[in-house]
């Protein structure tokens, strides 16, 4: 039985993880990090520590759903006692980015801005489409809740790069985020990231190709954050035993 250790319970994808794990066979849960404590009860033989070498003691895989500077705080860790890693968080800057190409080299690392198969296989398809339809604009938005704190959002920039290398360029060099004000007329590379926000949206991605006389839009919409829990489950049994590396939701699924 693999053990499961869960970094971020108390955040909405970490506490469906603890629901999931319950009604999942070959994996379980036995440990949970938290910075000062839950705030709802779990199975007392689960260990619940604000300790980290104590949780990651006690799993053979540890599931991040949490925020960028807790996720750094447990890469860190990890130096010193490696495991395998499944991150989720969203928002990572580039020293975390670092950090984790860093532990990647002594423990496999499964990194995805989202678990979903079907934002896997989009990300696919955005780069097939950006190659294909050269003379097309790109253009990217995405929609969630309210209290999403980063924008534009993980997955919209993790798509935005799949259509950029599409292109054959780099998507710091091409992303705008933003228009306002007399900016004259869109440029050929230009690949728009817009974010929007409200409600409870879980999250909506839609990747555009438009260009004169027709255009193609590709979308992908999550009704469930279990989609990215139980994707992230999978990515953990099928990571625990892979070599040294740094893996995408790609690999696991195996597209």
């Amino acid at each position: 039985m693999v053990k499961v250790g869960v970094f971020g319970a108390n955040g909405r994808v970490g506490k469906l993880l603890l629901d999931d794990l319950k009604a999942t066979q070959e994996i379980s849960l036995s440990s949970v990090y938290v910075r000062n404590s839950l705030d709802f009860s779990i199975d007392p033989s689960v260990l619940v520590t604000t300790d980290i070498k104590s949780f990651l003691h006690g799993c053979d895989i540890v599931i991040d759903f949490s925020l960028p500077e807790a996720t750094e705080v447990m890469l860190e860790a990890v130096l010193e006692i490696p495991k395998p890693l499944v991150i989720g968080t969203t928002g990572l800057n580039a020293h975390q980015l670092n950090l984790l190409k860093q532990a990647s080299e002594n423990m496999p690392i499964l990194y995805a801005t989202n678990m979903s198969l079907g934002v896997a296989l989009l990300n696919k398809l955005v780069h097939q489409a950006a190659a294909a339809l050269k003379g097309f604009d790109i253009e990217i938005v995405e929609m969630h809740h309210r209290h999403k704190k980063d924008a534009p959002s993980g997955t919209a920039l993790t798509l935005g790069e799949s259509a950029a290398t599409g292109r054959g360029l780099a998507l710091d060099k091409v992303r705008i985020s933003g228009r306002d004000g007399n900016i004259g007329e869109r440029s050929a590379d230009e690949i728009a990231v817009m974010a929007l926000r409200g409600g409870d949206i879980v999250g909506r991605h839609t990747v555009g190709f438009y260009n004169d006389g027709e255009f193609i839009e590709l979308n992908h919409t999550a009704t469930s954050r279990n989609t990215f829990s139980k994707g992230a489950i999978r990515a953990a049994s099928w990571l625990v035993d892979k070599e040294a590396g740094l893996y995408s939701i790609g690999d696991c699924l195996g597209i």
